[in-house]
Parts: structure tokens; C-alpha cells; sequence
């Protein structure tokens, strides 16, 4: 029986009677010429992992495994024990009372006055939004 690995290359595998999944991932390293420090590839079939203790007979013949390395492991930014350590230490403020915001036809008014009616004429540059600071 035949089975076809994809790792980096297809390399062809003739199956031997009472070979297993580990078995193959051995022929698969030496077939690519894997490093020892890259350790086995894993193997799956049909986007499941594959067992070391599988039987290679109990697998359709011509099928594709697909190889793949375990990767390394790295370091996550950040320690989840600190997690909203900011907001836990900041005091709670209270919401301060304000008086009612005017609507309608009085705030329409206002928003003219502040826009065309009391404009502050600047000199050249950018023209600076209705919140921006004045520079001293």
C-alpha cells in the first residue's frame, strides 16, 4: 500500500504490514532530512491530528498526510495578573451635576452665534477647532 506525505516536498511511503503513525513520522523526517533539534513532524489526515498508535491500514490507500512542525513557544506580552491594574487603582469620581442643555430652536441659536456671529478672526495657518487651546 502507498501513501503520500506533504510536509515541504510529496514524498512517497510504500506501508509495511503493522506500521503505525509514529513509524511514519520517523520515515518523514529522515525523507525530508529533518534536524533532531526540529523534532517529529506531526501528521494529520482530513484536518485531524493522527494518533502515534494508528495502524497505517486503517487509512485509505493513495491518501495525502500532511506534515507539520511543532512550533516554539514564546513569551505573551504582558502578565494576565496585572490585567486592569490601572483602572483598579484609579479613585472613583462621582458625576458632577450640570444644568440642562438647551434643544431645539435656542440651541440652534447658540451654535450660530458661537459659529458665525462671534468668530474671532485669526491670521494665517490652520484653522483651529472650536475646543482647541490658546497658545500663551
Amino acid at each position: 500500500m502507498q501513501l503520500y506525505f506533504n510536509l515541504y516536498n510529496c514524498v512517497t511511503h510504500e506501508v509495511a504490514v503493522g506500521e503505525t503513525i509514529a513509524d511514519a513520522r520517523l520515515a518523514l523526517a529522515s525523507a525530508e532530512s529533518l534536524p533532531q533539534s526540529a523534532g517529529l513532524p506531526l501528521l494529520s489526515y482530513a484536518g485531524e491530528l493522527l494518533a502515534d498508535e494508528l495502524h497505517l491500514e486503517a487509512l485509505p490507500e493513495g491518501v495525502t498526510l500532511t506534515g507539520s512542525l511543532p512550533l516554539l513557544g514564546g513569551k505573551v506580552h504582558g502578565s494576565l495578573a496585572r490585567a486592569g491594574k490601572v483602572r483598579g487603582q484609579t479613585p472613583k469620581v462621582e458625576k458632577q451635576e450640570k444644568k440642562k442643555a438647551r434643544t431645539g430652536r435656542a440651541k440652534r441659536r447658540i451654535q450660530y452665534n458661537r459659529r458665525f456671529v462671534n468668530v474671532v478672526v485669526t491670521g494665517p495657518g490652520r484653522r483651529r477647532g472650536p475646543n482647541a487651546q490658546e497658545k500663551a
